[in-house]
C-alpha cells in the first residue's frame, strides 16, 4: 500500500510579517539618509562653487594676465567701488559708463545667482557673502576689509632718459597724473609732482588696471605707463621719461 505525501503550507506567522517590516524600514531609512546626505553635500558644494565666481567677479581673478601683468579685477576694477548689491553684477546699476558687466558667466539668470542651492538669498555685506539655507552659515570673504580693495598705496621714482632726478629747481617741471574709476561711474585724475629725488606717491587708490602719464609742462610731452594695482598692496614704479629732461 503507498503512503499519501502529505504536504504542508507553511505561512508567516505575524511575528515574522513585523519583523519583516521593521528590517525593510530599516532599510529605507539608512538608504533615505545617505541619499539625503548625498544632496546635501552636493548643495554645499554648488553653494561653495557659487559663492567662489560671485567672489571673482566681483574683485577679479588674480589669476588672469596678460604681458606678465594682472588684468582681471571684476567689478571694484571697473567701478572704484564695492558694488550695492549682488544685482549689479549682472545689470549696470547707474548708467556706469566704465560699468562693463555682467561679470557672472553665463548659465545664471539675474535670480538664480542671487540664492544658494537651498533656494536661499546670499546675505553679502561689504566683503562678505554668507549662504544660510543649510541651516549654518557657508561664508566667503572676499578680502581682509574694504581698505584692502578700495584704499591701496601706488608710489616710485622718476628719471629722465639720462638717469638725472629733477632736482629742486625742477620739480614742476613734470606732473603726474593717475587716472582711475572713481567709484561713481566715471573716471578722476590724481595729480603730483615728484620731488627732488624723483619719488612720488599716491594713496587711496582702488585695485585695477590704471593708467598713469607723466607730462613734461614744458613741452606738453607725455610718457603713459599701464599700472595694475592688487588688493592690500604698494605698487612700486620706476619710471624712465624718454627724454634729457634736465
Amino acid at each position: 500500500m503507498k503512503l499519501k505525501k502529505l504536504t504542508t503550507n507553511r505561512a508567516f506567522t505575524l511575528i515574522e510579517l513585523v519583523l519583516v517590516i521593521v528590517v525593510i524600514g530599516i532599510i529605507v531609512a539608512i538608504a533615505t539618509q545617505r541619499m539625503s546626505q548625498s544632496v546635501d553635500t552636493a548643495r554645499h558644494e554648488q553653494t561653495k562653487k557659487e559663492m567662489d565666481q560671485l567672489a571673482l567677479a566681483i574683485a577679479g581673478n588674480p589669476a588672469v594676465y596678460a604681458s606678465g601683468t594682472r588684468t582681471d579685477f571684476g567689478y571694484v576694477g571697473d567701478i572704484g567701488a564695492m558694488p550695492d548689491s549682488l544685482g549689479a553684477l549682472v545689470a549696470n546699476p547707474g548708467s556706469y559708463d566704465t560699468w562693463d558687466g555682467p561679470y557672472i558667466g553665463t548659465g545664471y539668470n539675474e535670480e538664480d545667482f542671487k540664492k544658494d542651492a537651498w533656494g536661499v538669498e546670499y546675505l553679502f555685506t561689504d566683503t562678505l557673502i554668507r549662504s544660510t539655507g543649510s541651516g549654518s552659515n557657508i561664508d566667503k570673504i572676499i578680502a581682509v576689509n574694504s581698505a584692502a580693495l578700495l584704499s591701496n598705496t601706488v608710489e616710485g621714482y622718476v628719471v629722465d632718459a639720462s638717469h638725472d632726478v629733477p632736482g629742486s629747481d625742477d620739480t614742476l617741471s613734470l606732473t603726474i597724473c593717475l587716472n582711475y574709476p572713481n567709484g561713481l561711474g566715471g573716471m578722476t585724475t590724481d595729480s603730483t609732482h615728484p620731488g627732488p629725488d624723483g619719488n612720488f606717491s599716491f594713496t587711496g587708490i582702488p585695485i585695477g588696471a590704471h593708467t598713469l602719464d607723466v607730462v613734461f609742462e614744458a613741452e606738453d610731452d607725455t610718457a603713459s605707463y599701464n599700472v595694475s594695482v592688487g588688493p592690500n598692496s604698494n605698487t612700486k614704479l620706476s619710471i624712465t621719461f624718454p627724454a634729457d629732461l634736465w
